[in-house]
């Protein structure tokens, strides 16, 4: 396979990203390899491995069906006419699609190799390696898969967390994490500091927390906070 690397069309990536939904059905291995004869051998291998494959001639035509694909990886020709490899990659990334890439190559290019992994590639292999080769790099790519889903669930939950905190909680959770005392919340905010503890009880139940170490840690994860700014805020 070959040709000169081309832009993504905007027909074959969203405009507003590529959409990837994890869910809870066997993870799918989605192969894409212009050569047919090459595309068919290793999806053989991966299914005779226990894997769910899917199969696509070209970089547009999985970007096409990428639309509520299940967790899993994909597995790429490098060198493809129109939309290759490295193309593909860049197009993923720009949507915002999290699938682990490990590139399959004809022909060793150590320039292409260093760009994939830079740009978060799992693994590049040879077409020619031993099988079990390939086998363990799709492995570490599913397992890196279900582990950025895992991530990706807690980071869901904490922000639906959060949004059930009032415009007030919110005011008074910032107040909190960056060190102020009641009675000063209370002053800057013009209400009681009966008021405040209040508040703050509602913060610490609604998000599950209860000192102001954690309160801290949760804002830095849901990016409220400077992310140079670790002062943990002395506690009250």
């Amino acid at each position: 396979a070959g040709g000169r690397r081309h832009r993504v069309p905007l027909h074959s990536a969203d405009r507003a990203g590529v959409r990837c939904v994890v869910n809870a059905s066997l993870p799918m291995v989605l192969v894409v390899d212009d050569d047919d004869a090459s595309l068919r051998a290793t999806a053989r291998l991966l299914r005779a491995a226990g894997l769910e494959v899917r199969t696509y001639a070209s970089a547009e035509d999985l970007l096409a069906a990428l639309d509520g694909v299940q967790c899993g990886c994909i597995v790429a020709d490098l060198q493809m006419p129109g939309v290759d490899g490295l193309a593909l990659q860049e197009a993923l990334a720009a949507g915002g699609c999290r699938l682990p890439l490990v590139f399959l190559t004809g022909h060793a290019d150590i320039p292409s190799a260093v760009r994939a992994m830079r740009g978060g590639a799992e693994d590049f292999i040879e077409k020619l390696a031993p099988a079990a080769e390939m086998l363990d790099a799709v492995h570490r790519a599913l397992r890196r898969s279900e582990l950025d889903g895992v991530e990706q669930g807690r980071r869901e939950a904490l922000h639906a967390r959060l949004a059930r905190l009032t415009p007030r909680e919110r005011q008074v959770l910032l107040q909190v994490v960056h060190g102020r005392l009641n009675k000063q919340i209370a002053g800057d905010l013009g209400i009681h500091e009966r008021t405040v503890k209040l508040h703050r009880t509602a913060i610490t139940t609604k998000l599950g927390v209860h000192s102001v170490a954690e309160l801290t840690s949760v804002c830095h994860e849901a990016g409220l906070l400077d992310p140079q700014d670790r002062t943990c805020p002395k506690g009250q």
